[in-house]
């Protein structure tokens, strides 16, 4: 089976929600950063197959993967688009159920990516930048 591709959801302000937060909580927390990025390999890796405690589907096809350092539960809200590609597009960090309005995010970032792909999906080249920007 391939792996699935990760892509991170892009605003139409050229924003990338999910990978600034990740850039912030790289210089910030090392250690959940390797947590929430091993999550996300392993997303990668087993597809539509990760299921609890790692992952789990919320509602209308937004899932959240589930990533905990030390008291703080880090959640990733995703989505699939075609067979093999996952779109990371929010993030946050919650003590119990995700809520609604997190999740209302997810899905019109998902509607939003459905209607113009090429306008809401960030792909990274080999300088960290937007292979779209060149």
């Amino acid at each position: 089976m391939p792996q699935t591709k990760l892509l991170f959801y892009k605003e139409a302000d050229g924003s990338v929600p999910v990978k600034q937060w990740l850039d912030e909580l790289l210089r910030t927390d090392r250690n959940a950063f390797a947590n929430c990025v091993e999550r996300m390999q392993r997303l990668a890796t087993l597809d539509h197959e990760l299921r609890r405690p790692h992952a789990d589907l919320l509602r209308d096809d937004v899932f959240e993967l589930r990533a905990r350092h030390g008291n703080i539960n880090y959640r990733v809200l995703y989505f699939f688009h075609g067979k093999d590609i996952a779109v990371l597009a929010h993030w946050l960090t919650i003590n119990g159920k995700v809520p609604d309005a997190d999740i209302e995010r997810a899905v019109r970032r998902k509607n939003a990516l459905e209607q113009d792909p090429a306008k809401h999906v960030y792909e990274e080249n080999d300088d960290g930048e937007d292979t779209q920007d060149q």
